[in-house]
């Protein structure tokens, strides 16, 4: 069977809609009204993520490195374990893994899925709203509500939870999790592979370094150092 039979075949198990042939075309090659995406893993950013579709994606199956999850599903979406990148070449990839326990691994774990670039996706919800004028990486995932204004970054490999707000010229680095209700004001810089716990408000032009965490509900008003935790309002550094 070749890919896009099995891509087609897996829509119709799913209920997913595709187009129908022209003259001289199968179903197969028929033109997919949505693209197959696969979600990695298995996770609450993951399951969040099925909202975010719309109808760009549909949502091909999970992926999962849990023994007890994989040839399971969750919400008729079944869970696979890391094999099926091989058997869905085509289908792109978000992977989302990490939290406030787990955030510094983000990069060791999505580079161990061994993908091209290429396949990653970009996921916004269809009710987040991003500037012309902003720039939005790859396999970055963008949920409801979310505002993303003139001349901000978000880098490669993020994820911005509902109702964020990145005002002017922000920069979210690559691998951070940014999490709901975040105000970064404008001008300032969060580094690589950050958290930022929800409810946080980050004050203008700060620079919050490479691998720090800033606990739910702080106020950052001073700039924070690599690799620290900072909780609080004002935020300071836990003893």
């Amino acid at each position: 069977m070749s890919d896009s039979d099995s891509v087609a075949q897996a829509m119709k198990m799913q209920n997913i809609p595709i187009a129908k042939p022209g003259i001289g075309q199968s179903e197969a090659t028929a033109r997919i009204i949505s693209r197959p995406l696969l979600i990695f893993p298995c996770n609450g950013n993951g399951i969040e993520a099925l909202d975010c579709l719309g109808s760009k994606f549909y949502p091909l199956g999970f992926i999962d490195d849990e023994p007890d999850k994989v040839n399971s599903d969750r919400f008729g979406i079944t869970i696979f374990g890391r094999e099926v990148l091989d058997r869905f070449p085509d289908a792109q990839v978000l992977a989302v893994p990490g939290g406030p326990m787990s955030f510094r691994e983000r990069e060791r774990v999505i580079a161990s899925l061994g993908i091209p670039v290429s396949r990653f996706a970009q996921v916004v919800h269809p009710l987040a709203q991003i500037s012309l004028l902003a720039t939005v990486g790859i396999n970055v995932l963008i949920m409801a509500g979310v505002v993303i204004t003139s001349n901000a970054i978000i880098g490669d490999h993020v994820c911005v939870l509902p109702n964020t707000v990145v005002h002017h010229d922000a920069v979210v680095g690559d691998w951070s999790l940014i999490g709901s209700n975040v105000t970064i004001a404008g001008n300032t810089t969060i580094g690589r592979n950050c958290y930022i716990g929800s409810g946080t408000s980050v004050m203008n032009s700060i620079k919050v370094g490479d691998r720090a965490l800033i606990g739910l509900g702080s106020n950052v008003i001073r700039d924070v150092p690599p690799s620290i935790t900072v909780v609080g309002n004002p935020a300071h550094a836990l003893s």
